[in-house]
């Protein structure tokens, strides 16, 4: 296979992952609009940010009036503590707390919802924190998080054991309701454009379409200020496709099969490629082929998310059977680490596929 033929198959293979990685979203109805009960929480979410109890009081209003329950609001406000501090979080509950009075004194019977149940048997807080993050990041995450939580573990362990663990145990809300409310707060907030940016990944993730966050940026806009809705928005216009992300990680195999052995390994190959792309998040590709003239002449294209996926790749026990097995066949093996050349162009192909 000459070069322009193998450059060809990279860039068919590229325009077909970021097909099959969106397409989940694709399903989703791209003209559907945030319902009441969804725009009520942004609403609450970014005014108990902000501390403005007089309108907040008026839009618990109605949130209720919208359907939503007093535990699902009173969930939105716990949750919020991690975000905008206890101070203002308790100020939105006793807020909350006279508004129901109020409308109890009116005769008003709002209700309760489904209730709040926290399971206090978990043996290991950071492991449920960790998975559930893993769920909404489709990322591996590793023990600790590279960078601030090999600075700081206390903080790593807070925010697994805690906010991951604790606060979302309870399944009051959805996931998708929780990063509704942790993208509104962060939007109503200055000086957390990488928390944000994430958090806005996070909820594509959880099955929010772009439509619906330009709406979130709107409704900022409503309750808070122009100002924080471009924020938002500039992040919003930005590409979400993480294929061409800095951190990601691609490279060649290129492998010599021992022609005795080649059927027997190609078998191993497909099944560990298979369960991998299948199974782990971080994988984004490990996409085998082999040259049609010399088919012991292997080439494996591999993309990851990050480093982190990567190495969490080499620990699963689906490649260390790969490796083991396979060891004895192979003639030869060359890793080429590859780099894009041109990012700008790469992001307007899938920005034209999203």
């Amino acid at each position: 296979m000459n070069n322009n033929k193998f450059l060809q198959w990279i860039l068919l293979f590229v325009l077909t992952i970021s097909t099959t990685t969106m397409d989940a979203q694709n399903k989703i109805d791209t003209s559907e609009t945030l319902n009441a009960q969804q725009q009520s929480i942004v609403a609450i979410s970014a005014l108990t940010t902000t501390g403005n109890l007089e309108s907040l009081k008026k839009e618990l209003s109605t949130g209720l009036n919208s359907g939503l329950t007093l535990n699902e609001i009173k969930e939105i406000l716990t949750q919020l503590y991690a975000y905008c501090g206890f101070p203002r979080s308790l100020n939105g509950i006793n807020t909350f707390r006279t508004l129901l009075e109020e409308r109890k004194a009116k005769g008003i019977i709002d209700s309760i919802g489904k209730e709040i149940i926290i399971n206090t048997d978990i043996t290991d807080k950071y492991e449920q924190g960790r998975k559930v993050l893993e769920v909404l990041t489709k990322t591996p995450q590793t023990k600790p998080a590279p960078g601030f939580g090999e600075f700081a573990p206390r903080m790593d362990a807070f925010l697994k054991e805690h906010l991951f663990a604790d606060i979302f145990e309870s399944d009051v809300l959805t996931y998708q309701q929780r990063e509704l409310v942790t993208i509104s707060a962060l939007a109503a907030m200055t000086g957390v454009e990488p928390q944000l940016q994430s958090h806005l990944a996070m909820g594509r993730n959880t099955g929010l379409t772009e439509k619906q966050l330009v709406q979130v940026a709107d409704l900022i806009e409503k309750y808070i200020n122009k100002t924080q809705a471009n924020g938002i928005r500039t992040l919003l216009s930005k590409p979400t496709v993480s294929v061409i992300e800095a951190d990601i990680i691609v490279r060649i195999a290129e492998i010599e099969i021992i022609p005795e052995y080649l059927e027997e390994y190609k078998n191993i190959l497909k099944e560990n490629a298979s369960v991998s792309v299948k199974m782990e998040p971080g994988v984004i590709s490990i996409f085998p082929m082999y040259q049609t003239a010399k088919p012991t002449q292997i080439r494996i294209v591999e993309i990851y998310a990050n480093k982190a996926a990567y190495q969490s790749h080499l620990q699963t026990i689906h490649f260390q059977h790969y490796k083991t097995t396979t060891l004895k066949m192979v003639k030869s093996l060359q890793l080429t680490e590859m780099s894009t050349i041109d990012s700008e162009t790469m992001n307007a192909i899938f920005n034209k596929l999203r």
